[in-house]
């Protein structure tokens, strides 16, 4: 029987919260029950198995993470979009690097399908209709800047710009503003 007073949301909702204190990998069934303080099996309530679990915070952080780009690009459009696009999620994973690392978990594809990822790249794709890109070019864009975007800043979440000037903030700003400009110019097929 579950515990009183705990539901499944309250317990993906405190995956995530362990997450971002402890990374993601490191979120167990037995490590959250912990932290609950409840017996694990108890937890079994609640999310089917650790990959159930996991599941769950992905989603979860993929609706967040969503929710917080789409606010950030409202009404707005080209080199603005494309930069309050990249600060939102930029934000997002030093705020909560456990739950960014969640968003990239592997999900299966009826998952992934009905998951909040289909609206970052919804998102991403109406950015990138300022400009100018085929079908084809936008697939390459979205994959560029997502690299971009997640491996900026795994290596400044892990100190990686901090020993060299000038700082990150600067630098984040002038590869966005060269990122502009390629998407502005992007190169003819072959």
């Amino acid at each position: 029987m579950a515990r009183a007073g705990l539901a499944a949301e309250r317990v993906v909702r405190a995956g995530a919260e362990l997450a971002d204190e402890i990374g993601f990998e490191h979120v167990t069934p037995s490590e959250l029950a912990r932290n609950l303080d409840i017996k694990t099996a108890s937890l079994y309530s609640h999310v089917k198995n650790a990959h159930d679990l996991k599941t769950r915070i992905a989603l979860l952080a993929l609706e967040e993470l969503a929710d917080q780009a789409s606010a950030a690009i409202a009404g707005r459009a080209g080199r603005d979009a494309l930069r309050a696009f990249a600060d939102a999620y930029r934000d997002y994973a030093l705020r909560h690097p456990g739950r960014f690392t969640a968003a990239r978990f592997r999900l299966d594809p009826d998952a992934a399908a009905a998951s909040a990822a289909v609206r970052h790249s919804r998102m991403m794709r109406a950015i990138l209709r300022g400009y100018d890109l085929t079908e084809v070019q936008e697939t390459h864009a979205v994959r560029l800047l997502g690299s971009f975007f997640s491996g900026y800043v795994e290596l400044e979440a892990a100190g990686g710009f901090s020993y060299s000037s000038p700082d990150s903030q600067e630098s984040w700003t002038e590869i966005l503003d060269a990122l502009d400009s390629l998407l502005r110019d992007w190169p003819s097929p072959s």
